[in-house]
């Protein structure tokens, strides 16, 4: 069951840094970040019911939590057009506990591969909490490009893989998602830097002082 739900954080994870990039619409992502949310609030509560008690899967289907709110959170958010700073800090709490479930993965559940990718995840809500809490927009593009690539990285592809039965040889897997988180985000950092013009410069066409009124309409409203 929790492998069904990775598959669909990786499908709002794609959406929401397709958001940040300007292709997709707010008030749309927040709708899907709702369904999602959900989803993520109700897979872990029957992961637990029907755990029997094991300590190892209640652990697993509690991480799935920090998922949920995150998306009920952005979701609400977005179609209600609060303020950023709460989801914010609450991804920096997410980022701290992300750790935590990474090192439980390795030495707890013996799972390498999603040590790993609690790193990645950890990366990812530390730049939410930089781009959101402490509204520094001008990481807005490289938070959409890793969340872009984290939402296939992360979630969409090991789910597949998981459910088709060809996740083996964690070990393997795990060094090539170290491997390349690193070469990727890295090399994603300066790119995304050259680019620094907004949405809305870009829609000025060479103004380059583009209207407070023009600025609010391309950006996105949770940045």
């Amino acid at each position: 069951m929790g492998a069904v739900g990775l598959l669909y954080v990786g499908a709002v994870l794609f959406l929401n840094g397709l958001m940040l990039l300007g292709k997709v619409e707010p008030r749309a992502a927040g709708i899907f970040n709702l369904f999602v949310g959900a989803l993520q609030v109700i897979t872990p509560t029957v992961m637990i019911i029907t755990s029997g008690g094991m300590p190892a899967e209640i652990l697993v289907a509690s991480g799935i939590y920090l998922f949920g709110f995150t998306y009920l959170y952005v979701g609400i958010g977005l179609l209600g057009g609060f303020d950023t700073t709460g989801v914010g800090y609450f991804s920096l709490f997410v980022a701290i506990m992300a750790l935590a479930y990474s090192f439980a993965s390795f030495r707890v559940l013996n799972d390498p591969p999603f040590g790993v990718i609690w790193l990645y995840w950890s990366f990812l809500w530390l730049l939410f909490f930089i781009l959101l809490g402490l509204k520094r927009t001008e990481i807005t593009r490289y938070t959409g490009w890793v969340a872009a690539i984290q939402g296939w990285v992360t979630a969409a592809i090991p789910s597949f893989l998981i459910l088709s039965g060809y996740w083996q040889n964690p070990r393997l897997i795990a060094t090539i998602l170290a491997v390349f988180g690193v070469v990727a985000f890295g090399v994603l950092w300066p790119l995304t830097r050259k680019q620094r013009p907004s949405a809305a410069t870009a829609a000025g066409a060479g103004d380059e002082t583009p209207s407070a009124q023009e600025r609010t309409r391309h950006r996105p409203r949770w940045t």
